[in-house]
């Protein structure tokens, strides 16, 4: 069965009920090595066009990834973005801010993190974490040096998301084309996987008090997410929302939709002129 991307993506200016988007669906994949075989596949494309999209040099890519705790945003970078050239491919990973972001604009921390021409980035959350952790813990502004007439939380919000979209408007004039996965996880399904990180090594280090806290928060999160994705998925940066109860699947749809981004790029390799041909003649003699 083909994956179309377009499923999961929310259409500019469309209405998000979180409920009424899958957490899982029928998997794309009909064992593990068939998931196996797939996964690869894709990666082996998104690998010639990630060279591509280096050697042309004309575009940028920014992949953006919100969950919530546990949705299995690292083993998403991690397996989809396996096989690309690390030379061509930066990720990032935001967590609080420092001292010196405060100093600054909401958007100034990521601004200086956006891949260059030719290279592919990644952002682990991101500056929607403004609109979201923020909007559920809106004591978090007043630790932002904000003018107090700026904290009006009746605009704020709004606010925000008019400087994202006009952001990534203008990143994607400048030759930056973004794609925003939420992975919708089920509250089910991550009461499981905490389980499952306090019974194995492996994963314990990554659980903490606080991730319990936030559990709390569920329906603030989701009503945060909902305003969030509502207003700010647009034609040229739109959200996708994946189902992520399975991580296989999730990884599957995730890379489709990255591969179908690249593809819809209008890239070639550099031709090369008649002055390149009889110089690279000259070097062959002389190897």
């Amino acid at each position: 069965m083909k994956i179309d991307s377009s499923d999961f993506r929310v259409r500019p200016g469309e209405k998000v009920r979180l409920k009424k988007w899958r957490t899982r669906i029928k998997p794309y994949y009909k064992s593990k090595e068939h998931y196996q075989e797939i996964l690869v596949e894709h990666v082996r494309e998104m690998s010639a066009l990630q060279s591509m999209l280096y050697a042309y040099g004309r575009y940028s890519v920014l992949l953006i990834f919100q969950a919530m705790d546990a949705a299995g945003k690292d083993g998403v970078i991690k397996h989809v973005l396996s096989g690309v050239n690390p030379q061509g491919c930066e990720v990032f990973s935001f967590k609080q801010p420092s001292a010196e972001d405060l100093k600054h604009d909401f958007l100034w921390r990521t601004t200086c993190r956006l891949p260059e021409r030719g290279r592919i980035g990644v952002f682990n959350r991101s500056y929607y974490e403004e609109v979201l952790i923020v909007r559920v813990h809106p004591e978090i502004l007043k630790s932002q040096g904000l003018p107090d007439d700026l904290l009006d939380e009746k605009t704020i919000w709004k606010e925000r998301f008019r400087s994202i979209v006009d952001m990534e408007d203008h990143l994607h004039r400048n030759g930056t084309r973004i794609i925003k996965v939420f992975l919708n996880l089920s509250k089910d399904e991550q009461r499981r996987r905490f389980i499952e990180r306090i019974d194995e090594p492996d994963k314990n280090w990554k659980f903490s008090l606080a991730d319990i806290q936030e559990r709390g928060y569920w329906k603030d999160y989701m009503n945060a997410y909902e305003a969030c994705l509502h207003a700010t998925s647009t034609h040229h940066a739109p959200w996708y929302v994946v189902p992520a109860d399975d991580k296989e699947n999730a990884r599957l749809i995730v890379s489709r939709i990255v591969l179908d981004a690249l593809n819809d790029l209008e890239m070639s390799y550099p031709k090369t002129t008649s002055k390149r041909r009889r110089e690279l003649e000259t070097i062959r003699k002389r190897v």
